[in-house]
C-alpha cells in the first residue's frame, strides 16, 4: 500500500514537475507567514504563556520559557468560566450583532447604488468615481476623520444641532459608540459591495429585463424574478467576503476607539487587547480567542456553502 502511494507520487512528480515548481514558492510563503503562526497559535491555547514566562532576550542573556502545559482550560475558562459572559459571551453576541448589522446595510446600499449606476444617466462616471472614493482612500485616513467628524463639536453633531436634534457622545456613550462603529464600517465596506453588484448587473442580459417588461411585470416584478436571480452567484459571493471581513474588522474598532470603550470591542480586537493592550499581556488568552475566531468562521463558511448548495439544487 505504501509503496503504491510513493510509486503514484514519483509519477506525478515526474509529470507535473514545473507545476510544483511554480507553486513551492507560494507554499513555502503561506508555511511561514499562514502555517508557522497558526501551529505556535494552538500550542500557545494549551498553555499558560503570558509576557512574563515566555521566553525573552535581554542583552546579551537568553531567558527561556517557563509556561506549563494546562491542556484545554484555557478554552473551558473562555466558554464557561466564572467571568465568561463579560469576557467572551457579551462581545461575540456583540461581534453577531455587528456583522449581521454591516453586511445587511452593506448590501442594500451597494445593490441600491449598483441599480442606480447601472442605469443611463448624464455624468455618471462621476457618480462612480466620488462612490468609489471610500474605498480607494487608506482605512485609517478614513477612520481618523470620521473621529474628528464624530468627536464632541464635530461637523456631525455640528449638524445635529443645527437640525435640532439630540447630539450623542458618539466616542463615549456606549450605545453611541456602537452605532459610530456601524456607520463608519458601513461608509468603509458599500464601495466594495456596490461595485461588485454592479458588475454582476451587467452581466445580465438586457433582453430579459425587455421580455419581462412586455409581459407586463411591474418593476417590483423585475427586480424579484430578473434581477435577484441574475445576481444570485456574485451576490452569494460578496455576502460570504463581507461577513468573514466584517466580522474580523480590526481596523474600524481599534482606530476610531483604541484600546477604550470594552463594550464596543468586538471578539479580534478583544483578543488584540489580552495580547498586547494590558500588561501583563495574556498570550495564551489571546491565542485561545483566536482560534475560537478561526473555528467560527469556518463552521459558518461550511453551513453557508451547503446551504447555498441546497439552493442551487433546488432552484436547478
Amino acid at each position: 500500500m505504501a509503496v503504491a502511494v510513493v510509486q503514484r507520487i514519483r509519477l506525478s512528480y515526474s509529470k507535473y514537475w514545473y507545476a510544483y515548481a511554480m507553486i513551492a514558492p507560494v507554499v513555502i510563503v503561506l508555511g511561514v507567514l499562514v502555517g508557522y503562526p497558526l501551529v505556535r497559535g494552538i500550542y500557545l491555547t494549551l498553555t499558560n504563556a503570558t509576557s512574563l514566562n515566555v521566553g525573552r532576550q535581554i542583552g546579551v542573556n537568553h531567558i527561556p520559557d517557563s509556561f506549563d502545559f494546562v491542556g484545554l482550560d484555557n478554552y473551558a475558562d473562555v466558554l464557561w468560566g466564572p467571568t465568561a459572559y463579560d469576557r467572551f459571551w457579551s462581545h461575540f453576541i456583540w461581534t453577531v450583532a455587528w456583522t449581521a448589522i454591516c453586511v445587511v446595510l452593506h448590501y442594500t446600499i451597494g445593490l441600491a447604488l449598483a441599480m442606480l449606476l447601472n442605469r443611463k444617466m448624464r455624468g455618471r462616471g462621476l457618480y462612480r468615481l466620488v462612490l468609489i472614493l471610500p474605498w480607494a482612500v487608506p482605512t485609517f485616513v478614513t477612520v481618523f476623520s470620521w473621529r474628528l467628524m464624530l468627536a464632541d463639536g464635530g461637523a456631525v453633531n455640528g449638524l445635529l444641532s443645527f437640525l435640532h436634534l439630540p447630539e450623542p457622545a458618539w466616542l463615549s456613550d456606549p450605545l453611541a459608540q456602537k452605532a459610530a462603529a456601524i456607520m463608519v464600517n458601513t461608509w468603509v465596506g458599500v464601495p466594495f459591495m456596490m461595485i461588485s453588484l454592479l458588475g454582476g448587473l451587467q452581466s445580465i442580459p438586457s433582453e430579459l429585463y425587455e421580455a419581462a417588461e412586455m409581459d407586463g411585470a411591474s418593476p417590483w416584478q423585475r427586480f424579484r424574478y430578473v434581477t435577484l436571480p441574475g445576481l444570485r452567484t456574485v451576490s452569494s459571493t460578496v455576502v460570504l467576503l463581507g461577513v468573514i471581513w466584517t466580522f474580523n474588522q480590526f481596523a474600524v474598532i481599534f482606530l476610531l476607539f483604541g484600546s477604550g470603550a470594552p463594550d464596543a470591542q468586538i471578539l479580534v480586537t478583544w483578543a488584540y487587547r489580552l495580547g498586547f493592550g494590558q500588561q501583563p499581556s495574556d498570550y495564551a488568552q489571546s491565542a485561545t480567542y483566536g482560534i475560537l475566531l478561526l473555528s467560527i468562521l469556518v463552521v459558518f463558511t461550511s453551513f453557508y456553502r451547503r446551504w447555498l448548495a441546497r439552493n442551487e439544487q433546488a432552484n436547478g
